[in-house]
C-alpha cells in the first residue's frame, strides 16, 4: 500500500478556562476566541464562546468557571500559530457591565497538558483630561474605554500607543495533540512535559510530537 503523504498538518485543542483572581471585582463572566494567520483553519469545534457568571465562594477569592475549551485547526507552516484571547466582564456600581481585564496568549506548542496563568490588564487614557473625561462618564453614564474589537490585543500593530493598567489573572488549561507535523518536515521530537499523556497511534495522533518554532 502506498504511504500517503499529507498536506496539511492538524493541531487539536482542548482543555478549560479554570477561573479568575480579581480581588477588587465579583460577579464576572469570560468571553473568548481564538486568532490566528491565513493559513490557519478551524476544522472542528467552536471559535468563540462566552462563560457563565460566576461569584467568589465563602472560603476562596478565586472566580471558578471551569469553561470547556475544544477546538481543532490545519494548517499548511507554523506561521500565525493560534492564540487564544480573553475578555472578562462584570457589573459596575449601577448594573452595567463594564469591561475588567483583556488578556491573550499562544496555544503551547509542545503537547501535552499545560496550565497558564493569563495577567489581564485593561486600556487607560493617556491625557489626564481623558483621565478627568472618563472618571465623569464612569460615575454619570456607566461607561468605561474598552477596546472596539478585543482580538487587537493578539496584535502588534498600534500596541506601543496603548496604555495600560495591570488587573487580575485568568488560569486556563490545555491539552495539546499534534499531527502530521514530522511528516511535513517541521523539527519534532518527544515531548519533555510530566503531564504528557501518550494517546494510541491507530488514529495518527501523537502526544509525542513537539514543534521548535
Amino acid at each position: 500500500m502506498a504511504t500517503s503523504n499529507p498536506s496539511v498538518f492538524l493541531l487539536s485543542v482542548n482543555g478549560q478556562i479554570e477561573g479568575a483572581n480579581f480581588p477588587c471585582y465579583d460577579d464576572l463572566y469570560c468571553k473568548y476566541c481564538f486568532v490566528y494567520g491565513q493559513d490557519w483553519m478551524p476544522t472542528t469545534g467552536l471559535e468563540e464562546g462566552i462563560t457563565q457568571i460566576t461569584c467568589k465562594g465563602r472560603q476562596s477569592q478565586k472566580l471558578i468557571w471551569n469553561f470547556p475549551l475544544d477546538i481543532t485547526f490545519k494548517s499548511t507552516n507554523p506561521s500565525g500559530w493560534p492564540q487564544l484571547v480573553l475578555s472578562v466582564y462584570g457589573p459596575d456600581v449601577f448594573g452595567n457591565d463594564v469591561v475588567r481585564g483583556y488578556g491573550a496568549i499562544h496555544i503551547p506548542l509542545t503537547p501535552g497538558k499545560h496550565k497558564r496563568t493569563l495577567p489581564m490588564f485593561v486600556p487607560e487614557p493617556t491625557w489626564r483630561l481623558q483621565k478627568f473625561t472618563r472618571l465623569v462618564d464612569s460615575w454619570l453614564w456607566g461607561r468605561r474605554p474598552e477596546y472596539t474589537d478585543p482580538k487587537v490585543v493578539a496584535q502588534g500593530e498600534g500596541r506601543e500607543v496603548t496604555r495600560v493598567c495591570s488587573q487580575g489573572f485568568v488560569t486556563v488549561i490545555f491539552n495539546i495533540i499534534m499531527k502530521d507535523m514530522k511528516k511535513l518536515g517541521y523539527d519534532s521530537g518527544p515531548s519533555t512535559s510530566s503531564n504528557a499523556q501518550p494517546c494510541g497511534t491507530a488514529s495518527g495522533w501523537s502526544t509525542e510530537e513537539q514543534t521548535n518554532l
